[in-house]
């Protein structure tokens, strides 16, 4: 007979011994002095520099107010699942604030950007008959669950390569449905599709366009809609996907697309049927997250001057990081006990938090460290952090930029 707990053991020991490990660290958000926390392994404050609250709205006054006058109007749960017991104003009310967001006839939430992405995907390629799928090679985990779900044909196409796209296209009957499945900000590197040019071929050969916008929207566009809204392409997408976890700081997930296509996944996914609402105190502060940042830019302008300014600041000490045009700075290692390492010594010693990524989230070789300057880190905590990394540099003996590549 099989002994499970020495198997499990076992695998567990070998990501140890790979530096792929991942341990939490136990940590404590301090409302109205985000990003600092307290480490409860040493009751130690930190600072943390790799949150995806972006904005840290997860503190702002507005949202917290409107997520205590929620919660005692209503209460504490949703009661169940919206079709049963679940859907309160407050689900009505986001989804309303989110069509118009994107300005998109309707909206439909989900209690996660997983979920959004596993049941929309999953649903619109399992129920349209034939329906093929084309995913970009880096899509995030959540959109290759959903396709794998759905058992639809899947074709993988090679990250932001428009000729790749259009060659696998051209291999499938005009009249087949298909579906182009891709994000806009990709979370480990950094870099954004060339959506245009993606609807240009998704008119051309047929295809539906489904654009998961969970690391751009509230950072990007005039009312924080996204890269699709800067660049003035949300209509010609089929469905816009986004998360309420990241820079709006609170939780769940959404689409935004027609009437009848957030209709159809309401009435057949089963990620959303039958699972519990969110609670109407957290609907709530979204809702007034989206709201103000529909209206507010200093949040944005002021995280854009820090990421540039941690930019700068690395490219002076030789720090290799990843050249990309959005808010994500991918600091990259490139061994996986090193990368361990220095988080664990950031964290021990030098009060800053940077959880390593490591294989499968990375691929081997291309270990790093993902800093997310926020508009509330200080000069001071830029200075604390660069200085911290240029010492464990030459520490762990890293090879550093040449002066004429800085």
């Amino acid at each position: 007979m099989m002994d499970y707990n020495s198997f499990f053991k076992s695998e567990l020991d070998s990501l140890r011994d790979e530096g792929n490990y991942r341990e939490f660290a136990e940590l404590e958000r301090n409302c109205g002095s985000f990003p600092k926390a307290k480490n409860h392994k040493n009751s130690t404050d930190v600072t943390i520099w790799c949150s995806n609250d972006y904005l840290g709205m997860g503190q702002h006054p507005k949202v917290l107010k409107a997520m205590h006058q929620a919660l005692d109007q209503t209460g504490a749960g949703a009661g169940g699942t919206r079709n049963i017991s679940g859907t309160t104003h407050e689900h009505v009310l986001l989804e309303r604030e989110l069509a118009d967001l994107h300005n998109k006839p309707s909206a439909l939430l989900f209690t996660s950007g997983y979920v959004s992405n596993w049941a929309a995907l999953g649903t619109l390629a399992s129920r349209i008959p034939d329906c093929v799928v084309l995913s970009d090679e880096l899509n995030h985990a959540s959109m290759i669950e959903g396709i794998r779900h759905s058992r639809a044909k899947k074709i993988i196409w090679k990250h932001n390569d428009l000729l790749d796209l259009e060659q696998k296209l051209k291999q499938l009957p005009l009249e087949q449905p298909k579906l182009i499945a891709f994000e806009s900000v990709y979370s480990m590197d950094g870099d954004i599709a060339p959506i245009a040019e993606i609807c240009d071929l998704a008119d051309r050969y047929g295809a539906m366009t489904y654009l998961d916008e969970v690391h751009a929207v509230g950072l990007y566009g005039e009312r924080g809609a996204g890269v699709a809204e800067r660049e003035g392409l949300m209509d010609r997408l089929t469905v816009i996907e986004g998360t309420l976890g990241k820079a709006f700081g609170v939780m769940g997930g959404y689409i935004a697309a027609s009437t009848e296509l957030c209709d159809f996944i309401r009435s057949f996914a089963s990620g959303f049927i039958f699972t519990t609402a969110i609670p109407p105190s957290v609907a709530a502060g979204a809702r007034a997250s989206i709201a103000h940042l529909k209206q507010s830019s200093e949040e944005r302008k002021a995280q854009q001057k820090n990421v540039m300014t941690v930019r700068a600041k690395l490219d002076q000490i030789g720090l290799p990081h990843i050249d990309n045009p959005s808010h994500i700075i991918p600091v990259v290692v490139g061994d996986p006990i090193k990368c361990k390492y220095i988080s664990d010594i950031l964290l021990e010693d030098y009060g800053i938090y940077i959880q390593p990524i490591n294989y499968p989230t990375v691929p081997k070789g291309t270990e790093r460290l993902r800093i997310t300057p926020s508009p509330v880190h200080t000069q001071a905590d830029i200075e604390k952090l660069t200085s911290a990394l240029e010492e464990l540099w030459a520490q762990c003996e890293l090879a550093r930029l040449p002066l004429a590549a800085q």
